[in-house]
C-alpha cells in the first residue's frame, strides 16, 4: 500500500502542563512573600508586647495622652504662640518640628546655591580660583560637622560685641543689629490692603512661568533669544510695586529698639540658630560641589564646543546647555544631601538650639517620661521629611532622565 506525501510538516502536540504546587514559580514567590510578611509582623508584635510588658512591670505609663498635658518649661525660640504652664507637650512637639524645618529649609537653599557656585568654580580655567575652590571643598569635607557647628557658635558668635556695642548691619539705618545674643532685625506688619500686593506678586510669578515657556518655544522655532531674566525681574518688581503704591503702602515695620539690657521689638534669631545655619550650609555645600563638578564632567565636551561654535558665551553655554544635561547626574546625590541636611540638624542639641530633639526628646522627655512614644514620634518626623524630599526630587529626577527608545 502506497503512502501519500502531502508536503505538510507534522503538527507538534504541546505536552499538557502539570501544575505542581511546590515547584510552581508564581506560587513560590507569593508563598515566600507571605512568609516574610508573617515573620516581620510577628517581630513587630513581639517587640510591642514585650516593650509594653516591661513598661508595665516598671510602673511606667504608656500611650499618647501626655500630648494634651501642660508643659512647665519655656523655649528661647519659637515660631508659634506658647506659654509655659498653659501650652501642652503637643505644642512643644510642634514648636520643635517648626524650628527644625526652618533651619533645614534655609540650609538646603543656601547649601544648594553655594554648592553649585563652588562646583562650577572647581572647573574654572583660572588656576587660583580653581585651587581656592578645591581648598574649600577639602577643608569642609574633611572636618566633622559637629566641630564646625561648635566653631561657629563658640569661636564666632560668642565673641561678638555685647548688646550696647551691637554691629549695625543696615549701615546706620538701625534696622538690623548683630551681637553676642543674636541677630535683631525689623519685622514687617502688613496692613489691611496688603493682600492685594501679595495677589499681584502671585500673578507676576504665574506670568513669569508663561513668559519662560513662550520664550523657549520662540527660541526653538526661530532661534532668537528673548531676555527672560530682565523681563521676569521687571514683572516681579514693577507689578507688585505699582499695586503696593496705589494701595497706600500698606506695610509697616516693627523695628528693634534698645531698652535696658536688650533689644525690644522686631524679630530675633539666637546665636545657636545662626551658627547651625551657617555650619550646615557650608558643610553640605562642599559635598554638593563635588556632585556638581562630577555632573558637569559627565557631559560630553562636544556639547560645550558646539555651544561655543554657534556663538554662545561660556556662561550662557553653561546655563543653557551643560547644567540641564548635568542635572541627570547631579539630582541623585543631591537628594541624599538634602536629606542629610534635615537629619544633621539634630546636632543642634550640642549648642542648645531648640530643635525637635532638644525640646521634645530631651527636655520634654525628662519631665514627662514617655520615652518610647517620644523617641518614636521624633523618628517618624525625620522619616516623613526624608521620604517627602526623596519623593519630590525623584519625580523631578524621572523627568530629566534620558528615555531609551
Amino acid at each position: 500500500m502506497a503512502i501519500r506525501d502531502t508536503g505538510k510538516a507534522p503538527t507538534r502536540v504541546k505536552p499538557k502542563e502539570r501544575f505542581d504546587f511546590f515547584h510552581d514559580e508564581r506560587v513560590r514567590s507569593v508563598l515566600y512573600q507571605l512568609l516574610t510578611a508573617c515573620v516581620v509582623g510577628w517581630l513587630v508584635w513581639y517587640l510591642i508586647t514585650n516593650t509594653a510588658h516591661n513598661l508595665e512591670v516598671r510602673g511606667m505609663n504608656t500611650g499618647f495622652g501626655f500630648l494634651t498635658a501642660t508643659a512647665g518649661f519655656d523655649t528661647d525660640f519659637k515660631l508659634v504662640e506658647y506659654e509655659p504652664g498653659v501650652g501642652t507637650y503637643g505644642r512643644i512637639f510642634l514648636i520643635g518640628c517648626l524650628n527644625t524645618l526652618l533651619v533645614s529649609f534655609l540650609a538646603v537653599i543656601a547649601s544648594t546655591i553655594l554648592g553649585f557656585i563652588i562646583g562650577i568654580l572647581r572647573l574654572s580655567s583660572n588656576w587660583l580660583v580653581a585651587r581656592l575652590a578645591l581648598a574649600y571643598v577639602e577643608l569642609v569635607r574633611n572636618t566633622p560637622l559637629l566641630l564646625q557647628i561648635i566653631f561657629w557658635y563658640v569661636g564666632v558668635f560668642s565673641i561678638l560685641p555685647r548688646v550696647k556695642n551691637s554691629i549695625d548691619l543696615s549701615g546706620g539705618a538701625e534696622v538690623a543689629f548683630l551681637n553676642n545674643r543674636g541677630l535683631y532685625m525689623g519685622w514687617p506688619i502688613p496692613g489691611d490692603l496688603f493682600w492685594m500686593t501679595i495677589t499681584a506678586f502671585v500673578i507676576a510669578v504665574i506670568a513669569v512661568v508663561f513668559l519662560k515657556r513662550w520664550a523657549h518655544k520662540r527660541q526653538d522655532n526661530t532661534g532668537q533669544q528673548f531676555p527672560t531674566f530682565t523681563a521676569s525681574l521687571a514683572l516681579l518688581i514693577v507689578l507688585p510695586g505699582i499695586v503696593y503704591l496705589m494701595t497706600g503702602s500698606p506695610l509697616g515695620w516693627d523695628l528693634p529698639t534698645l531698652q535696658g539690657f536688650n533689644f525690644v521689638g522686631g524679630a530675633a534669631l539666637p546665636p545657636a540658630f545662626l551658627a547651625l545655619l551657617i555650619a550646615l550650609s557650608i558643610y553640605h555645600a562642599g559635598h554638593l560641589a563635588e556632585s556638581v563638578r562630577a555632573g558637569i564632567l559627565s557631559v560630553n565636551k562636544g556639547q560645550t564646543e558646539a555651544a561655543l561654535a554657534i556663538g554662545l558665551r561660556p556662561g550662557r553655554a553653561m546655563a543653557l546647555i551643560i547644567i540641564p544635561q548635568a542635572m541627570r547626574a547631579i539630582v541623585p546625590p543631591m537628594i541624599s544631601q538634602w536629606m542629610n541636611v534635615v537629619k544633621n540638624s539634630s546636632l543642634a542639641v550640642a549648642i542648645g538650639y531648640s530643635d525637635v530633639v532638644a525640646l521634645f526628646m530631651q527636655t520634654a522627655l525628662n519631665q514627662a517620661g514617655y520615652a518610647v512614644e517620644m523617641v518614636g514620634m521624633t523618628m517618624a518626623f525625620y522619616m516623613f521629611i526624608s521620604l517627602s524630599i526623596s519623593g519630590v526630587l525623584n519625580i523631578y529626577n524621572k523627568r530629566v532622565q534620558l528615555v531609551e527608545r
